[in-house]
Order: C-alpha cells, then structure tokens, then sequence
C-alpha cells in the first residue's frame, strides 16, 4: 500500500510525532492508523524509558480548585528544561494531574511510596475476610496478593485510571509526555485539601 502525505499529516496530527516517524509507523503497518498509532506509542515508551534517569529538577507547581472552593490540590511535576516546563502542554498536563488528584484522591504517587503499615494493615484484612469467609488456607495468600494489588492499582497515582480517559494511566500519560518533549518528566510530589479536613 501506498502512504500518502495526508495519510502523514493524519497521523502526525494525532499523535505530534516527526513525519519521518510517522510515514515509518504507516509502512510498518501497512498503512492502518489504528496500528501505526500503536506503534509509534510503543516506541515512544521505550525511548520513555531510556530517559527516566536522567535528572528532572525543572518544571511547575499546578493547582486546581473544586467549583465550590471546598476542595484543592497542589502537584509538583518536573522536567529536565525550563523551556519544556513553560510550554502550554506542560502546564496542561500538570493542571489534568492536579485535577485528577482532586478527583481520585490517591494516597501516594507510586507504589513505592506506600507506606509499609498500610500495606500490612490491608493484607491483615485480606487475611480476616479471606477465612471469615471460609476460603481454604493454601489459597489465602493467592487472593491476598490479587485484592493487594487491586487496592495497589486504585490507591497510586501512576497506576490510576486517568479521569478524562479510563483507557490510559497516570503512568501511561507520563511516558507520552516524556515521548513528545524528549525529557524526562515526573510527578514529584502532590497535596490534596479539603476544607474542615485534617492533613
């Protein structure tokens, strides 16, 4: 199959990828957008990968105010330029993330940073349901491990659903960012408030 120019133009509008990489996605996939789309995610993640330790230490502090002013967030999301840490997408980005953080409420931004006890303490309740309800014992440790990471997957940010489109996560959206600036971007740190709530 032949890859036209607009067939290119096409997939660069939707994906902000270089039009070399974009008429390579296309022949590589036979000209199938779905396919080449798909492509060009899965080589953005590995060159994703490639930059995750490299210093980040640019970047933005975003916040986002519920209607109401009864509920606020504060998230630090860095990048390795101050260039990149200024662009519209930048700050879109970290604006989306606070608001996420608004409206999932996660307990930390990585599963690495749960803290120990609130681990322990949701296996010991795993464990208590588990034989409450009568579940043999050799396989107790085998639902401690999937309800753990359910609870894993809902309580950190990264592993989060996004609000605005439950097809990707946190995580997912990072590495694209990552794919398109070139630099290293992460979710440092985040505050969620709510009004008569202690922190």
């Amino acid at each position: 199959m032949s890859i036209t120019a607009a067939m290119v133009k096409e997939l660069r509008d939707k994906t902000n990828a270089g039009m070399m990489d974009c008429k390579k996605a296309l022949t590589e996939n036979d000209g199938d957008m779905e396919k080449a789309v798909d492509w060009l995610r899965q080589k953005g993640l590995s060159v994703a990968a490639k930059r995750a330790g490299r210093t980040a230490s640019e970047g933005q502090i975003a916040s986002y105010i519920h209607a109401g002013g009864k509920l606020g967030v504060m998230v630090e999301v860095n990048c390795e330029t101050d260039f990149t840490g200024k662009t519209d997408e930048f700050s879109a980005f970290a604006k989306d993330v606070a608001m996420h953080i608004a409206a999932s409420n996660p307990l930390c931004v990585s599963a690495e940073d749960l803290p120990e006890e609130v681990v322990e303490r949701e296996k010991a309740i795993y464990k208590a349901q588990a034989l409450e309800q009568g579940k043999p014992e050799k396989i107790v440790d085998k639902i401690i491990e999937g309800k753990l990471k359910k609870f894993v997957a809902e309580s950190c940010l990264m592993s989060q659903a996004f609000v605005k489109d439950s097809d990707l996560t946190i995580e997912d959206l990072v590495n694209e960012l990552r794919a398109k600036t070139g630099e290293n971007v992460q979710i440092r740190r985040f505050s969620r408030f709510v009004l008569g709530e202690e922190s």
